[in-house]
């Protein structure tokens, strides 16, 4: 229960009568109907119970908050023996990531919000140690959240090798993990708001991207989940305009890394135009062009990811792939696809020579050595942070530092050309350290 927050009626009955258990009000009457989990503002109709009460149908999905229970939480103790040097891996950071990683150990030490902005494959995660380090020999708490499920599943496993010897967990909502009180909480951004004050340290990776960008309850959520006077520290690789805004109003404070770990430039997207591609896909068919280049990496086994950008494609694309007769292993995922994490595994554990996906593994993910192939980059559903972010998971390895990045599009279009843009830009200031 340590920094946790749940109903009363949740509560287990051995832990009702404990004298450090805290209450206060679920839904916030006055001035206006408020949930006090969620931040949702509530409609008085929609909300409305039997004789006068209310409960929230914003975040009823995690348990129903209501003017009947009262939210119990205890205040985060922070019973976690201070080790002075947890750090369990033998890494070597270059001189660029090393200066990062002595600002991140700034921040929370001087409990700052910051925005470390680093290209995609710049080794974010290995520049965290240092901090989190400092903050296990303080006896601080940590969190690090995504909004991305494949995001924390993948970082879990990196950190408990960087720090073996303190307590991690790993929560997001199709874990069957128990919930274990523990120093470091790797979590999606959801799963904050079980927790009340509980963070000296909160790390939002990849904080532009949907579902946390422009959720006002995923950022209800954070405020809550931290210690007041706490560290905030945002990473991406593409920041929104909210978050600059935040930066040129020094609300927050920035560092930039703009090149890779391995010293190489970030590939840049080929651009194929094909007519009609969207109707093709529609008659589950694909343009002899692709056919070829899909059958061509193949029989060089080089592994692939295949993007689309509507779930509606994904068996229209795995249609016209098997009629043209390409034997190959291969699966598709999108975001609520029941089977999701075990594909993502079989993908990532080389069982499968490629996937098509929807924009959910655009970020956060790693397949070493992969090519990238994009059909209809030229849909809206693409923003240039997304191909930007779907280009970046080419060239991450340094054992294969390039490779193909190719856009399949009707037009040259707007998105597509700023994230040319930005690539280029990207690539410029590296040139230049």
């Amino acid at each position: 229960m340590y920094g946790r927050q749940l109903s009363s009626l949740e509560l287990p009955s051995e832990l009702a009568n404990l004298p450090q258990l805290n209450q206060r009000d679920a839904i916030d009457l006055k001035p206006k109907l408020r949930c006090a989990r969620c931040g949702a503002k509530l409609n008085r109709k929609q909300a409305a119970l039997p004789n006068g009460q209310f409960y929230c149908y914003v975040c009823i999905q995690m348990k129903r908050m209501d003017t009947l229970h009262q939210l119990v939480f205890i205040e985060e103790p922070n019973r976690f023996p201070k080790k002075l040097d947890a750090l369990s891996w033998d890494g070597q950071l270059t001189g660029l990531q090393e200066v990062c990683a002595d600002m991140v150990v700034d921040v929370f030490k001087n409990r700052k919000r910051h925005l470390l902005w680093a290209v995609t494959g710049a080794g974010k995660t290995e520049m965290l140690f240092k901090g989190i380090n400092w903050g296990i020999a303080h006896g601080k708490r940590i969190a690090i959240a995504s909004p991305r499920i494949d995001v924390c599943i993948e970082l879990f496993p990196r950190i408990q090798a960087a720090f073996q010897k303190t307590p991690v967990i790993l929560l997001h909502g199709k874990s069957e993990q128990p919930y274990k009180y523990s120093q470091i909480v790797i979590c999606t951004t959801h799963q904050l708001l079980r927790f009340y004050h509980a963070f000296d340290i909160l790390i939002i990776d990849e904080v532009d991207v949907f579902p946390f960008s422009g959720n006002p309850m995923l950022h209800f959520g954070v405020n809550n989940a931290i210690k007041p006077n706490g560290a905030m520290l945002y990473l991406t690789a593409t920041p929104d305009q909210h978050l600059l805004s935040q930066v040129r109003r020094k609300r927050l404070s920035i560092s930039y890394l703009p090149i890779r770990y391995h010293g190489h430039l970030l590939p840049e997207p080929t651009i194929i135009k094909i007519k009609n591609l969207s109707h093709q896909i529609t008659l589950k068919s694909l343009n002899k062009r692709i056919l070829k280049m899909i059958a061509q990496l193949i029989s060089q086994k080089q592994r692939f990811l295949l993007f689309v950008p509507h779930i509606k494609d994904l068996a229209a694309v795995k249609s016209a792939i098997q009629q043209a007769h390409i034997q190959a292993n291969f699966d598709t995922v999108y975001s609520a696809d029941p089977d999701r994490i075990e594909k993502v595994a079989a993908m990532r554990n080389r069982r499968l020579d490629f996937i098509i996906t929807t924009t959910i593994l655009e970020r956060g993910v790693t397949f070493p050595g992969t090519d990238v192939l994009v059909l209809k980059a030229d849909d809206a559903i693409f923003s240039a942070a997304a191909l930007v972010q779907i280009a970046g998971r080419v060239g991450r390895s340094s054992e294969r530092p390039d490779g193909r990045v190719l856009f399949y599009c009707e037009s040259h279009c707007a998105t597509v050309r700023s994230c040319q843009r930005q690539i280029r830009q990207m690539n410029q200031r590296a040139w230049r350290l």
